[in-house]
């Protein structure tokens, strides 16, 4: 008797400890399998169909070409994409598109900018014009990208010297206030490299900007390579003129001494 009261003792105990070791162990329901959106098209190389990503506010990735569908991923400013297909969706149009390296879906058609379109380079210009800070240069460098031909090219280039040269003299006060002179002298490195080598240029050299630097005036500027595009390529144009002026008086400044 007594063993047999062990033996269910037993396998109550082994009972609820192998359940609850169950609970505890859930496993998770399989996930649900999504189907590819289309077959993606590989960019090898630019072409006709290649646009740019300018307008990161409207630059959702999509899975479907409507505004409600599911949101892939926000593709930033710059990205390359191509195009192999359009529709119109709760009144707009969405391009379908093929992002590197592996994503692809549909896009608003506003936000991307292109030599496939006619009239975008107008449109790029106006938004190059009313947009503010460094986006403004950013957008105006992929213009200048683009729009090899454009008629408009002059004047963005123009503007693009403009905006450089700014920011040029804003990041000379902001290098000399966090630069420690101490620690520069103890380096032994020139002071002229340690502008040339300010951590708030990377981002201006990468759209291709590039600064020379008075060591007299402690003072970097932009190297005027827009200004001296147009005075050898575009003469004839009105902006000529102000272009001159500006490489003048860029000339002027490097030679300034305090």
């Amino acid at each position: 008797m007594e063993r047999l009261l062990f033996s269910i003792s037993l396998f109550v105990i082994v009972f609820f400890n192998t359940t609850a070791e169950a609970q505890t162990r859930r496993i998770p329901p399989p996930k649900p399998f999504k189907k590819p959106i289309a077959a993606p098209v590989v960019i090898t190389r630019e072409n006709a169909n290649t646009a740019v990503v300018v307008d990161e506010r409207l630059a959702v990735l999509r899975a479907q070409p409507r505004l409600f569908s599911e949101a892939i991923k926000r593709m930033r400013t710059g990205r390359l994409v191509s195009i192999s297909g359009s529709k119109v969706s709760d009144g707009v149009t969405f391009y379908r598109v093929s992002v590197p390296p592996d994503n692809f879906g549909w896009v608003q058609s506003e936000a991307v900018f292109g030599k496939y379109r006619r009239g975008d380079d107008e449109r790029l210009a106006r938004l190059v014009q009313a947009s503010e800070g460094f986006e403004q240069i950013e957008r105006a460098a992929i213009f200048l990208e683009i729009y090899k031909n454009s008629l408009l090219r002059p004047a963005i280039l123009l503007l693009f010297g403009d905006l450089s040269e700014d920011a040029a003299l804003k990041m000379s006060g902001d290098a000399t206030r966090k630069l420690d002179r101490r620690e520069m002298a103890a380096s032994g490195a020139p002071l002229h490299s340690f502008y040339l080598n300010y951590v708030s240029l990377d981002r201006y050299r990468k759209l291709g900007v590039n600064f020379v630097f008075n060591p007299s005036a402690k003072l970097l500027h932009y190297d005027g390579a827009s200004w001296r595009e147009i005075t050898g390529k575009f003469s004839a144009s009105s902006e000529a003129a102000e272009a001159q002026k500006r490489l003048d008086s860029l000339k002027v400044k490097m030679e300034t001494v305090k």
